[in-house]
């Protein structure tokens, strides 16, 4: 019975996910489309330009929610290795960190467009008897722009997530050690758990910057926020109106991301309370 209460639960919560997410882009769109009467565009085309954002701001939410994802995960694995004293765990995740922070986002974007495939094609040919795709029609500008947000994000939440660690006293280490847990029974059961409330504040701001990183994405052709903005400028040439309508969208999203982030924030300080 409990496992089909949860299933339930977790049904009626992606149904109302789902509505939350059209509903939102639908008021959006309609906003956007008063906005852009408003200010006195071409009454035939407002529609078109206002469903261009609508879908331009649908993408930046997606690929910052799904590279958000994936670089949580390279961020622990990156902030855990870098703390282990095996030096083939250790060395590569410092290399990693390293290196993608200290070379601009821009560059890692463009590289992972066009660098990627020239690397990977050597390999990639000998899997086309088996009917694999080209690479150019896997790595499309989407994926390559998620490779790179993943990776550029996972870098920094390493360093939050090692911090975390490092600020649980080495006395609970010991005292765990010492009933009998294994270093990786500690790191799960005792460490993490703890070192989680410690990061939360940080990670959720790595978000909120990573929703804005994300307009870098246009430099591949990406049709994502400031891509949407940028067609709409190059037809009607009138680009302050249309800037201002891409900073309102980004100010939307990132105080909705903002105001989500500090409800799961406050969650975390309220589990920690007792």
């Amino acid at each position: 019975m409990r496992r089909l209460r949860w299933i339930l639960v977790a049904a009626l919560l992606l149904l109302a996910g789902v509505a939350a997410w059209f509903l939102f882009f639908w008021g959006l769109s309609l906003a956007v489309a008063w906005y852009l009467n408003a200010v006195q565009f071409t009454p035939a085309k407002v529609a078109f330009y206002a469903d261009s954002i609508r879908k331009g701001a649908e993408v930046t939410l997606k690929l910052t929610v799904i590279s958000s994802a994936a670089g949580l995960v390279l961020g622990l694995l990156a902030g855990v290795s870098k703390l282990s004293k095996n030096p083939l765990f250790r060395h590569p995740a410092t290399f990693y960190v390293w290196l993608v922070r200290g070379t601009p986002l821009l560059v890692q974007i463009l590289f992972a467009y066009n660098g990627l495939p020239y690397l990977l094609a050597p390999l990639w040919d000998r899997l086309q008897p088996l009917g694999v795709p080209p690479i150019q029609d896997v790595l499309t500008d989407y994926w390559a722009a998620f490779i790179a947000l993943s990776f550029n994000v996972g870098a920094y939440n390493a360093e939050v997530i090692r911090a975390g660690i490092l600020a649980i006293p080495r006395g609970q280490w010991e005292a765990a050690q010492s009933l009998g847990l294994s270093q990786a029974q500690v790191m799960r059961h005792v460490v993490i758990p703890q070192a989680v409330r410690i990061v939360v504040p940080p990670l959720v701001n790595n978000v909120v910057a990573l929703l804005k990183d994300s307009s870098l994405a246009y430099t591949i052709g990406l049709f994502e926020l400031v891509m949407a903005g940028q067609r709409i400028i190059s037809a009607t040439f009138r680009p302050v109106p249309v800037y201002l309508a891409v900073a309102a969208v980004y100010l939307l999203l990132t105080t909705v991301m903002t105001f989500f982030t500090n409800w799961l924030e406050r969650r975390f300080q309220t589990q920690g309370a007792h």
